[in-house]
């Protein structure tokens, strides 16, 4: 009988990652009880935005402890993304986790930075701060959502691309819709500065995508 020699690979980082985030949203809930409550409650009541939110801090721990998070969970679905539509690209590079949280991190702070230095500019804080609180809220309620899948995936049920990539689509589009909600709770502030706004949209809320589809999927046409 010929003996095949197997790899096995661990997935305990994984695992450790996975417990990271069980770890954040504990402490920010031990820590936050009413803030933690009210944001869960987010997709019922918008009264998280009208107690919790009401001074923008988009830098408040709880804020950040989400954002950790969200960089966590986001990554490892990108992560297993790529492992299943091309396993070699993951066996041949260790460090491929690390490099898209790294990747994924740096994009969404330059972003941000770049958003609140246009709102300085154009003298559109007011505006842009009440979005911007509403876009990474939503985005760190939407990351809730991507570590459950994630759970589901690495522990539970084996997923095809055609799943995950299913899966990465209902997220993408439930981003587009709190992000068009967004612009409809600020719609009067919207309106007086519309031209100003529609720069932003086309400079900094497409254009970033645009470039990051050119380069990832459409370079033969960059």
């Amino acid at each position: 009988m010929d003996y095949i020699t197997r790899d096995m690979v661990s997935n305990d980082w994984i695992t450790f990652l996975l417990l990271g985030c069980v770890v954040l949203y504990s402490v920010s809930k031990y820590l936050y009880p009413q803030r933690f409550q009210e944001f869960i409650l987010l997709p019922i009541t918008n009264k998280y935005f009208l107690v919790q939110g009401k001074n923008n801090e988009i830098q408040h721990p709880f804020n950040i402890l989400l954002f950790i998070s969200q960089v966590i969970s986001v990554s490892l679905l990108i992560y297993l993304i790529i492992k299943v539509s091309s396993p070699e690209t993951v066996s041949s590079n260790p460090w491929i986790y690390i490099q898209i949280s790294t990747a994924y991190a740096a994009f969404v702070l330059v972003k941000y930075y770049l958003e609140k230095i246009v709102s300085v500019i154009f003298s559109l804080e007011p505006l842009l701060n009440q979005y911007l609180y509403e876009k990474i809220t939503y985005r760190n309620l939407l990351s809730i959502v991507v570590f459950l899948g994630n759970l589901v995936f690495f522990f539970i049920y084996e997923p095809t691309l055609t799943v995950l990539l299913t899966f990465l689509g209902i997220m993408v589009i439930m981003n587009v819709v709190s992000i068009i909600y967004s612009y409809k709770t600020n719609g009067k502030l919207i309106l007086r500065n519309f031209f100003y706004f529609i720069l932003y949209l086309c400079a900094l809320e497409i254009s970033p995508y645009f470039i990051l589809y050119k380069l990832f999927i459409g370079q033969g046409d960059f």
